[in-house]
C-alpha cells in the first residue's frame, strides 16, 4: 500500500483524486489547503491528517520521510491553483516523494526546464494528469487515425464549452496570469488531445480572446484545426441547455462528429493505475501543450471572415478557413 499526501484538498478537482486513491487501493496520509472546508475527507480518509498552514504540513511530511517504510510517503497529489504547481512539485520531490499534478502541469515552459532538473537531481518523478489519452473512445480514435494509410493531414473543428458561473472571473481561474487563462485553465486538455492525434503544432493564431471565449485555428502536423473554448453558458447548443447540462463537447474531423462525452466518472483512477503499473505521463508528455498554450496565450488577436467557430452553429455546417501561409 501506497502512501500519499494532497495539497488543495478543498479544491474543486479534489475529490476525484481522493476517489482514485480510495479506489486503487492505497491511503492518504495528509492533506492541505489554506480553507478549511474539506468535509470531503471524510468519504474516503478521515484518518488523514489536515493541515491549513505550509509550515505544520511540512514538518509533519519531514517526520513521514524519516520514520518507517510503511509510513514514509510515496507520492503527493497537487490539486491547488495554476500559478502555486512548480512549488509545490518541487516541495513534492525535495521530501522524496512522487508528483501527480493536475493541469496544467505548469504555466511556463521554462518552469517545465527547472522540473526537469528537479527530477535529476532527486531520482523522484512528476506525472501529469493527462487523462484524455486514456478515455476509451479516445484511444480507439488515436489508433485509427494512426493506422491511416499515408497518414493524411484532416480538418478539424473542435469545441468546448461548459458553463462557469460569476464565481469563475472572481476567483483565481479567472486571473490569467494563475490560471493560464481561457486557453490555460480550459483549454489544455484539449489541446494536448490535438497534439496527441495529430502532432506537432507549426502555426497558432487567435481570432477571439474574451474573459469567457477563445477561438482561433492551428495548424498541426496531420491536421488544420478550427478551436472554439467557452465558459459562456449562452454558447451551450438549446439540445443540451434544455437537457438540463452544463457542458459540450464536439471533435468534428474530415466531417464526422466524434462523439467522447461519457466515459469521464472514472477516468482519473485510470490515470493513478497507469501511475502505479510503473506507467504515467511525464514532463515530456505534457511538454508540447504547455508550449502551445504559452504561445497562444502571446497571439495578437487577428480575425478574418470565415476564420473563427461561430459559437452556435454545429461544427460539421462551419465553412473551413483558408490554409494560413
Amino acid at each position: 500500500m501506497k502512501n500519499f499526501a494532497l495539497i488543495g484538498a478543498a479544491g474543486y478537482v479534489a475529490p476525484r483524486h481522493l476517489q482514485a486513491i480510495h479506489e486503487t487501493g492505497h491511503r492518504l496520509v495528509a492533506a492541505l489547503d489554506p480553507r478549511d472546508s474539506v468535509g470531503i475527507l471524510d468519504r474516503y480518509f478521515p484518518e488523514a491528517k489536515f493541515f491549513t498552514e505550509l509550515g505544520p504540513f511540512a514538518r509533519h511530511v519531514e517526520r513521514l520521510q524519516h520514520a518507517s517504510d510503511a509510513e514514509r510517503l510515496d507520492y503527493v497529489a497537487i490539486c491547488s491553483p495554476s500559478h502555486l504547481h512548480e512549488a509545490h512539485l518541487e516541495f513534492a520531490l525535495q521530501h522524496g516523494a512522487h508528483a501527480i499534478c493536475e493541469k496544467p502541469l505548469v504555466l511556463h515552459p521554462a518552469e517545465l526546464q527547472r522540473s526537469r532538473e528537479l527530477e535529476q537531481r532527486t531520482a523522484r518523478r512528476v506525472y501529469a494528469v493527462l487523462q484524455l489519452r486514456l478515455q476509451p473512445v479516445l484511444v480507439a480514435l488515436q489508433q485509427r487515425l494512426a493506422a491511416r494509410p499515408g497518414r493524411p493531414r484532416a480538418e478539424v473543428a473542435l469545441r468546448y464549452v461548459t458553463r462557469r458561473g460569476a464565481w469563475y472571473h472572481a476567483s483565481w481561474k479567472g486571473q490569467e496570469h494563475k490560471s493560464g487563462g481561457i486557453a490555460g485553465n480550459i483549454g489544455i486538455h484539449l489541446f494536448d488531445l490535438l497534439g496527441w492525434l495529430f502532432g506537432k503544432a507549426h502555426d497558432a493564431r487567435v481570432h477571439l480572446a474574451t474573459a469567457s471565449r477563445m477561438a482561433g485555428r492551428l495548424e498541426l502536423e496531420g491536421a488544420s484545426v478550427k478551436w472554439l473554448l467557452s465558459v459562456d453558458s449562452a454558447d451551450l447548443p438549446r439540445s443540451v441547455s434544455e437537457r438540463g447540462q452544463s457542458a459540450f463537447r464536439s471533435l468534428v474531423i474530415d466531417g464526422e462528429e466524434i462523439e467522447f462525452s461519457d466515459g469521464f466518472a472514472d477516468l482519473h483512477t485510470r490515470v493513478y493505475r497507469h501511475i502505479l503499473s510503473g506507467g504515467g505521463f511525464g514532463l515530456d508528455d505534457a511538454a508540447p501543450a504547455i508550449a502551445l498554450v504559452h504561445r497562444i496565450r502571446q497571439c495578437p488577436v487577428s480575425a478574418a471572415p470565415g476564420d473563427a467557430l461561430p459559437p452556435h452553429l454545429p461544427l460539421a455546417a462551419c465553412p473551413a478557413a483558408p490554409a494560413g501561409p
